[in-house]
């Protein structure tokens, strides 16, 4: 039996169910991106909206339950970018590769994630997603500071430093990333050399910590 099936078989029902209710969604916002509606999710997952409402409480519940489930993915998918055995500036790159080919990827989801149409807030009254998205944003650049914390030697003051850099690297990956998923105004490789060439000033004076897993 594999891993996934022995997670599975240990999920209460409550919890299979919620997954199962989660997956109905992912689907449905794969269909209609930002227009994807608690009335559409509850019909594709076979309920009614009540009952939606009792595991989620409302859309923003389902809103951060799915941020989470996607955050956790993109978050482990940059980590083994950086755990990759190459040289710093090619984990760089492909680190930032691996955020661009998500949202590349999946842009409906992006979209619902970062961008509502103006529909839904007019269908799912009290949701508001610059409330749900920037602690999305903000765990990513904390998760990231925390990675070169332990990864890289930045002197006095190391701590906040990491986090500084942790967060303006989200910040810079989140709206490069937003433009050009808008526009397409070059490849993504192209953007992902610029964007290195842009960050990597102080990364590439900077030692990797003794003893840590490098950078």
């Amino acid at each position: 039996m594999d891993i996934a099936h022995r997670d599975t078989d240990q999920q209460t029902p409550a919890e299979q169910r919620r997954r199962e209710l989660l997956e109905a969604a992912d689907r449905v916002v794969l269909r209609d991106g930002p227009k994807a509606s608690m009335n559409a999710i509850a019909a594709e997952a076979g309920i009614t909206k009540p009952i939606l409402y009792r595991h989620f409480g409302d859309k923003g519940g389902l809103y951060r339950a799915l941020a989470i489930r996607h955050t956790d993915a993109l978050l482990a998918a940059l980590r083994a970018a950086l755990d990759a055995p190459s040289d710093r500036r090619r984990r760089v790159e492909s680190t930032l590769d691996t955020y661009l080919a998500s949202i590349e990827a999946l842009p409906q989801v992006y979209r619902f994630l970062m961008h509502p149409a103006e529909e839904s807030h007019q269908t799912e009254q009290g949701f508001d997603v610059g409330r749900h998205s920037a602690p999305l944003l903000r765990r990513m650049g904390e998760e990231l500071g925390q990675v070169i914390a332990e990864r890289v030697d930045l002197g006095p003051g190391a701590e906040a430093q990491a986090r500084i850099w942790g967060h303006g690297i989200v910040g810079m990956m989140h709206a490069a990333g937003d433009w050009w998923l808008g526009e397409r105004p070059c490849s993504r490789e192209d953007l992902v050399r610029s964007l290195a060439d842009l960050l990597w000033g102080r990364l590439a004076q900077a030692q990797d910590l003794p003893g840590g897993p490098g950078f």
